[in-house]
């Protein structure tokens, strides 16, 4: 991947962030299309995955992955 490549990935994920209560965060719907998944369904196992990570790491899930709904 090239450097001007990888600076427009970054640059698109960081319009892509929120501030919540003083924490950074995005929106798995804006994500979604970062990462380039077309369908919510496909991205969804990919959200479930990183929760089982998460949980497996010893982590709160809902510290990390709060339900919001837009």
């Amino acid at each position: 991947m090239k450097s001007e490549e990888i600076k427009q990935l970054f640059e698109q994920f960081q319009a892509a962030a929120s501030e919540l209560e003083g924490i950074e965060c995005w929106s798995a719907r804006d994500l979604q299309v970062l990462l380039g998944y077309s369908k919510w369904e496909n991205f969804e196992k990919v959200i479930q995955k990183a929760k089982d990570a998460c949980k497996n790491a010893g982590e709160q899930i809902p510290y990390h992955f709060p339900d919001v709904r837009k």
